[in-house]
């Protein structure tokens, strides 16, 4: 095994920046580094030494760390060097190291020594790489939650229970010449039924873990001057989008990033959707109908003090395709009109004024409402990676070809084959079973120095 270096600190300048070296080069490469060959450092501790290059000229007065393996991040010899964080200081220490041996870590290579050499598996890896990308703190807890193995742990009854069912279905196929008894059968499938459940409740939780990791996007639609910016504005706090009394002064889609609930939501404030005037209005519209297609969410504008027309009907309709919010602006003006008769009972409707942010916490609560519980204390394990996601919604779907022949009394081996695909699965969620061509595309995604 080579001996890898990377700066783990962010790129630019700062108080302080940490160069990571880990490998059986480690050690050598730190002493030379201080041109001090008999430098016997006790693991864990810090020490202040001048770092110097290969004529022996000063570069930097660090603090340096030693790890001994296998106590280590990598469970690997590995070395910190925490030097002022200077751009410049650091890379003539990078370049330095390479000279003595070192070469420059791939992305995410120092997690995935980690995960090889047993420090943690591949689900809590990548709750590594979610921590350092969160945008909230609520996405920030979900994934120091996975860090600490949480889904790692949550899967291990689903685990057992498969290993069971296998080792007995293995079992009458090596030692009975006949058929499983119907009682033996009934028995298997109760407890693969109980194996699905689990599985399956964890999939479920990836609509709401997806939102915390990677956000909505949601877009506030309708017609021309209905307080569509002005309701735009108000959710972001300042004055983002041109607010005038002449309809379509909006001509194109205006996007800002803002925080819901703990949920990071890109907001989208629209062009009017009316019969065009002009190809600039035209061009808006069409940019409006794309971001409608794209959203998660949509909060279509309506202005309580005009009768719903056929137009707010028409684009109701139209964004019926996606979730809906219909927020009825303008409710400080007038008394509230029975707008769910008017439109259609089973949509969710909330009163709101843009100038006085009257109805804004129901707005807000409706929108995060269609995308389930998003207190991260309250709902307990979330599934937050797309991949994840997927291994579980395989896995159910091979544990109930299984259970479907089961009930159709069909060979052993082929319910095996069901049972062993759905393990396999499970297993590469943690890393157990995962190819390494998988590995390196999972960890090229993360930061160099991690």
């Amino acid at each position: 095994m080579d001996t890898i270096v990377a700066i783990a600190t962010s790129p630019g300048r700062s108080a302080v920046g940490v160069i990571r070296l880990s490998g059986p080069l480690s050690l050598s490469i730190l002493c030379s580094l201080i041109k001090d060959e008999s430098f016997a450092p006790t693991p864990r501790q810090a020490y202040l030494r001048q770092v110097v290059n290969e004529d022996g000229q000063p570069l930097d007065s660090a603090l340096v760390s030693y790890f001994a393996a296998p106590h280590s991040f990598t469970g690997e010899e590995m070395v910190e060097v925490s030097c002022h964080g200077s751009p410049v200081i650091l890379r003539r220490v990078l370049d330095q190291t390479q000279s003595l041996g070192a070469r420059i870590a791939e992305p995410g290579e120092f997690s995935l020594r980690a995960c090889k050499n047993g420090k943690m598996n591949l689900s809590q890896a990548e709750a590594i790489r979610d921590l350092i990308n969160a945008q909230t703190d609520a996405a920030a807890a979900l994934a120091a939650r996975q860090l600490n193995g949480e889904l790692s742990t949550a899967l291990i009854p689903a685990k057992e229970k498969l290993i069971q069912i296998i080792v007995r279905l293995e079992s009458a196929l090596e030692f009975v010449e006949d058929d499983l008894p119907h009682i033996q059968v009934k028995e298997l499938r109760r407890e693969l039924t109980d194996v699905i459940g689990i599985v399956g409740q964890l999939a479920g939780t990836f609509a709401v873990g997806r939102a915390f990791r990677e956000g909505m996007k949601v877009a506030i639609v309708g017609r021309p001057n209905v307080g569509k910016s002005s309701l735009f504005n108000r959710l972001v706090g300042l004055d983002r989008a041109i607010v005038t009394d002449i309809a379509g002064t909006t001509r194109d889609s205006i996007s800002e990033s803002i925080v819901l609930g703990g949920v990071p939501v890109l907001l989208v404030d629209t062009a009017g959707i009316r019969e065009a005037t002009d190809r600039i209005e035209e061009i808006g519209i069409e940019r409006t109908q794309q971001a409608m297609a794209d959203s998660d969410l949509l909060v279509v504008v309506i202005d309580g003090t005009a009768p719903v027309s056929s137009d707010d009907r028409a684009i109701v309709a139209n964004a019926r395709t996606v979730r809906t919010v219909v927020a009825v602006n303008k409710c400080d003006l007038v008394s509230k009109p029975d707008i769910h008769t008017q439109l259609a009972d089973t949509l969710q409707v909330v009163h709101v004024s843009a100038l006085t942010g009257e109805g804004l916490d129901k707005l807000v609560a409706a929108i995060l409402r269609p995308f389930g519980n998003f207190d991260s204390e309250a709902v307990g394990v979330l599934v937050t990676d797309s991949r994840h996601y997927d291994l579980l919604r395989r896995t159910v779907c091979a544990l109930e070809e299984s259970d479907v022949m089961l009930t159709q009394s069909l060979s052993e081996e082929l319910v095996l084959v069901g049972l062993q695909n759905a393990l396999r699965f499970l297993g590469e969620i943690t890393g157990e079973t995962t190819a390494d061509e998988i590995l390196g595309e999972i960890f090229s995604t993360f930061c160099i120095g991690k």
